[in-house]
């Protein structure tokens, strides 16, 4: 990866998420924070100062503190913007940003549908930038280390995977579930992207795409606890991805509450044993780890140094733009995440299962 040239980044948005982004992008040795933009007065550089890594002043590299978002994409010094928006709003401004010839990292969702995905694609391809949804998790050395595992047989073949996120929500975190999900509120826009995204990725290791395309299901049931104004706050549901090449039933199994104490695993479940990531969400001091068992008894935890996957992840991003490459999450694979989510959701409103295939 070379180091020699650094991407320009621009922020839209004072997000809490910023806690995480904001000093990564910071700290990735090929990019450099430019610019911060927030509609709220002072929010800017109010974010700037409280997220900044020690020792990094708020004049530090004059980074731009905008009190207006088209004050930012126009900003002929941003090359890249990164886009933690409400999750409604990521269309809108996605758009402005890659018509104004900015590359996009857009947190995940990357939209609320698949045809305002398809506009966001069609645009990208029209003004020749890079555009990527922001799924963090997938940097992480851990995942690398259970495709591993997993191609190497020892668990056997791969029949199921369940997937379970949640944390309680707090007064401060109420803005999620504020507004219907048709709106982009509740669970499944805000943690139910990883259930589902996982799930897919750790299913496609069961059809045998050592490349690690996710899979995709066929049908989709799912339950939901909703509130007052049609948010999710709790969902559970079932992806069914066919049969594998011996006729045998292959299932995901996903759970995101806003109810119970904060967890990001998924589980992996194969003829002879099962592996186990036991925090997808990690801190970058975490001691991540990952189990495994096998069916004559055998036990194993593994752990691994603290790692960064949001610098990992703009490190990763910043790479694609400045030597050309196509980022590992790609359109389609947005696309499906986005079909499946709408699916679940659906399937939650109307009771019934809902069909993908065909």
């Amino acid at each position: 990866m070379s180091i020699e040239k650094k991407l320009r980044w621009g922020i839209l948005g004072a997000a809490r998420v910023n806690e995480r982004l904001l000093p990564a992008i910071i700290e990735a040795p090929n990019s450099e924070l430019v610019a911060i933009a927030s509609r709220r007065s002072g929010a800017a550089k109010a974010t700037l100062e409280k997220y900044a890594p020690q020792g990094f002043s708020a004049t530090h590299g004059d980074v731009a503190c905008y009190e207006d978002m088209d004050a930012l994409i126009n900003d002929v010094n941003v090359q890249a913007v990164y886009c933690p928006m409400a999750n409604n709003e990521h269309i809108e401004w996605a758009l402005k940003a890659i018509n104004a010839g900015k590359h996009v990292l857009i947190e995940k969702p990357m939209a609320l549908t698949e045809k305002d995905i398809e506009a966001i694609e069609s645009a990208a391809i029209r003004n020749t930038v890079k555009v990527m949804e922001g799924f963090m998790y997938r940097f992480h050395p851990q995942h690398a280390r259970i495709k591993e595992i997993v191609e190497s047989g020892l668990i056997g073949d791969v029949l199921s995977v369940r997937a379970t996120y949640s944390f309680l929500m707090k007064p401060a975190r109420m803005y999620r579930i504020a507004s219907s999900h048709q709106h982009g509120g509740g669970a499944m826009w805000d943690i139910g992207p990883y259930a589902i995204h996982s799930l897919r990725w750790a299913m496609a290791l069961a059809n045998g795409q050592k490349e690690g395309k996710p899979a995709e299901p066929v049908s989709i049931t799912a339950h939901a606890k909703f509130n007052e104004v049609g948010a999710d706050i709790v969902t559970s549901g079932v992806l069914d991805f066919g049969k594998d090449v011996e006729g045998r039933a292959l299932f995901g199994h996903f759970d995101v509450s806003f109810e119970r104490s904060r967890k990001s695993e998924y589980e992996i479940i194969g003829t002879k044993g099962w592996v186990k990531c036991h925090a997808a969400w990690v801190f970058q001091n975490d001691v991540p780890v990952i189990s495994w068992a096998l069916e004559d008894g055998k036990y194993a935890e593994e752990r691994f140094a603290p790692s960064n996957h949001f610098n990992l992840e703009i490190e990763h991003f910043s790479d694609c733009v400045l030597n050309n490459k196509s980022p590992i999450l790609d359109f389609a694979d947005a696309k499906a995440n986005c079909k499946a989510i709408a699916a679940v959701l659906a399937s939650a409103d109307t009771g019934r299962l809902i069909n993908l295939a065909g």
